[in-house]
């Protein structure tokens, strides 16, 4: 199995960002020296709130091609998550997590995101427990933590995800999988070295990249908070 604390990922959460210049952020993020980027599908349903649709992701993807490029890391807060898998795998997403909270046929529709060519990932809420998940983890690319509740950006952290985290890295050893832990939620410079220290792979940042005054400074500070 990979040593997953050589390289801690980076991916900016869009939307933090200013969205009157969404190709501005893009760009000033990739530069800044970000792996991935997160983009959070919000349907007014699952969550309540409403971000962006695919005609969104579709247009930053013809302006930034998937080859050289950021990966596009699409997280689907929405129900009936199959009306969405094939929106967002045709508007350029590399990756598609979707959350075991939002289909009762979640192995069907994780393998299903894998047959389209795209890295398949379950997400769960902080009151949904880990062993929810089990099943499906030897099928994942990447298993996403939501350290807030998931919604609104600006939240706090919630502390006790840092058990979850350490679990899921437990449970990876064991079973020799190589699913990558990501993060959500309330992460800043300040705590990102506990939650890496735990066992997360990718620093998944909203307001502390795009509210900073420097995103390379930031960035990096996120990548070797660990140090």
């Amino acid at each position: 199995m990979a040593n997953f604390k050589d390289s801690i990922l980076v991916a900016p959460s869009l939307m933090a960002a200013n969205m009157l210049f969404l190709k501005d952020e893009v760009q000033a993020v990739k530069t800044a020296g970000a792996d991935w980027l997160h983009l959070d599908i919000m349907d007014g349903h699952f969550v309540p709130n409403l971000t962006f649709g695919p005609d969104i992701v579709n247009q930053l993807r013809k302006t930034f091609p998937s080859k050289n490029s950021l990966e596009f890391d699409v997280h689907l807060m929405v129900e009936p998550v199959e009306l969405f898998i094939n929106l967002y795998k045709n508007a350029g997403a590399d990756r598609i997590t979707i959350h075991c909270e939002a289909t009762p046929n979640l192995h069907r529709f994780l393998g299903y995101i894998k047959e389209l060519g795209c890295k398949a990932g379950v997400s769960l809420n902080p009151g949904t427990a880990i062993e929810t998940i089990y099943p499906v983890l030897d099928i994942v690319d990447q298993v996403l933590v939501m350290s807030v509740n998931p919604g609104f950006c600006g939240q706090k952290f919630i502390a006790s995800s840092v058990l979850k985290i350490e679990d899921l890295a437990k449970i990876r050893k064991i079973r020799n999988l190589d699913f990558k832990i990501v993060v959500d939620g309330g992460i800043t410079t300040e705590n990102a070295g506990l939650v890496v220290k735990a066992g997360a792979d990718v620093l998944v940042s909203g307001n502390s990249i795009f509210k900073s005054k420097d995103y390379s400074t930031t960035i990096a500070a996120l990548r070797h908070a660990h140090t």
